[in-house]
C-alpha cells in the first residue's frame, strides 16, 4: 500500500461524488404502514458525503446525479440547495407524464425504537439516475485542469442501480486517476438492491473490479464480506462481540486482495437496540516501516436516526485526509461525525465542525448557551 498523495494546485471542487439522490419519506415516531403524514428528505449514499464535506467541514462539493424533470425532482433539487452542494452536474431528464420510462426515486425509512429496529423500504426502479450511460459526463472536463476536484467519491449503491452505472463509476474513475485525484468507495451493501440482479455473487464481480481502481475503501464487516468476499473470522452473526484482532486480519486480507488501496477502513457498531449502539472504527493505512493499524474503540451511542450514520463516518474520514492530518485524528473525526449524524432525523448531518471536534475531545452534552 502507498500513501494518498492529494491533487495540488487551484481547483474548483474539493470533493465530487457520483451517486443517486432519492426523496426519503419519514413518518417520525411511526410506522411506514401505518403513517398519514411524512416528513421529506433528500438523501443517497454518495451524495450525503458530498453535502457533510459541505455544511459540516466548509468544503467545496459538488454532486453528478440524474433526477427527472418533475415536482418531485424539483423538490429534491430544493432540499439539494439547502444542502449548498454544487448542482452543476445535475443531469435533467424529460419526464413522460407518469415515469414509464424515467422517475425519482422514493425511500420510505422508519427510525426504529428500543427492541423495534429500523427500516427501509425503497421504490427507485426505472430511475433517471438507472438509466446513466458513459459519456454522460464529460469526466475530463470535470477532473481536468480547466475545473479540477481535490477528491472523488462513489460506491456500492450507485454500481447496484443497473447494468450501466458501473460503466459509468469506472469512466469516472479512470479519469479521476489520469488527473492524479484520489478516490474513495463505499462498499454500503444493500441486498434489496442485488437480489434481483444476480444477489452476492453479481455484487462481488462488480465491485471486485471496481475497488481495484480505488485509493480509499469504507464498508464494514457485511459489506467487506457480502461485497469482496473477505470473511471475518471469530465474531457471530449477532455481532455482540467485536474482536478487534478480527478486524485486523479483515483489513490485512483486504489490503492483500487490493494492493492499489492506500487506506481500508471499516465502522465497528454493536447495536444493543435501536437506539443504543456501540460504536467506533479501524482503519488500515500506509506507514513508513510497514502498515498503520489505528483504532478508535467503540463507545455508546444514542440514536435517533440511524440512517446515514456510515455515510457521515466516511466524509469525517474524508475531511480528515484532505486536511493532511494522521490517520487516527480522520478516523476520530469520522466517528465523532457519524455519531453525531444519528442523533439528528434524516439522511444528512446537521453538526458543525465545532461540535465533531468537541466530540473528538470528549467534551460533555451539557448545554451550551
Amino acid at each position: 500500500m502507498e500513501a494518498i498523495r492529494l491533487k495540488e494546485g487551484p481547483v474548483r471542487w474539493d470533493a465530487v461524488s457520483l451517486g443517486e439522490v432519492m426523496l426519503r419519506l419519514d413518518p417520525g415516531e411511526g410506522r411506514v404502514y401505518t403513517a398519514r403524514q411524512f416528513s421529506v428528505w433528500e438523501g443517497g449514499g454518495e451524495y450525503n458525503v458530498a453535502r457533510g464535506l459541505r455544511r459540516c467541514f466548509g468544503l467545496r462539493t459538488a454532486v453528478a446525479t440524474a433526477l427527472a424533470d418533475n415536482p418531485v425532482g424539483r423538490l429534491v433539487e430544493d432540499l439539494m440547495l439547502q444542502g449548498g452542494v454544487d448542482l452543476e452536474l445535475v443531469r435533467w431528464a424529460p419526464y413522460d407524464g407518469v415515469g414509464r420510462a424515467v422517475r425519482n426515486g422514493l425511500n420510505f425509512t422508519e427510525r426504529g425504537f428500543g427492541v423495534r429496529a429500523a427500516a427501509g423500504c425503497s421504490d427507485r426502479g426505472h430511475t433517471a439516475i438507472a438509466a446513466a450511460q458513459p459519456g454522460d459526463w464529460d469526466w475530463e472536463e470535470i477532473f481536468g485542469p480547466r475545473n479540477g476536484a481535490r477528491w472523488f467519491h462513489t460506491g456500492g449503491i450507485f454500481a447496484a442501480l443497473s447494468e450501466t452505472t458501473p460503466l459509468v463509476a469506472a469512466e469516472a474513475m479512470e479519469a479521476a486517476r489520469r488527473h492524479g485525484t484520489p478516490i474513495s468507495f463505499d462498499l454500503n451493501y444493500r441486498e434489496s438492491l442485488w437480489k434481483s440482479i444476480g444477489g452476492k455473487a453479481r455484487a462481488q464481480e462488480v465491485n471486485r473490479e471496481l475497488v481495484r481502481k480505488v485509493d480509499l475503501l469504507v464498508g464494514n464487516e457485511e459489506d467487506f464480506s457480502a461485497m469482496l468476499g473477505v470473511a471475518l473470522e471469530g465474531v457471530g452473526e449477532d455481532y455482540a462481540e467485536l474482536p478487534v484482532a478480527s478486524y485486523e486480519r479483515m483489513l490485512r486480507d483486504v489490503a492483500a486482495a487490493y494492493p492499489n488501496l492506500k487506506v481500508a477502513a471499516t465502522t465497528l457498531r454493536t447495536a444493543h437496540s435501536a437506539t443504543r449502539n456501540l460504536w467506533g472504527a479501524m482503519a488500515l493505512a500506509r506507514a513508513i516501516g510497514g502498515d498503520e493499524i489505528a483504532l478508535v474503540p467503540q463507545r455508546e451511542v444514542e440514536i435517533l436516526d440511524r440512517v446515514g450514520g456510515g455515510d457521515s463516518f466516511a466524509s469525517g474520514l474524508i475531511y480528515g485526509l484532505l486536511a493532511g492530518k494522521p490517520v487516527v485524528w480522520a478516523l476520530e473525526c469520522g466517528v465523532a461525525h457519524g455519531a453525531l449524524a444519528m442523533t439528528t432525523a434524516g439522511d444528512t448531518s446537521t453538526a458543525t465542525l465545532a461540535e465533531v471536534v468537541r466530540v473528538m475531545q470528549g467534551g460533555p452534552a451539557r448545554i451550551a448557551r
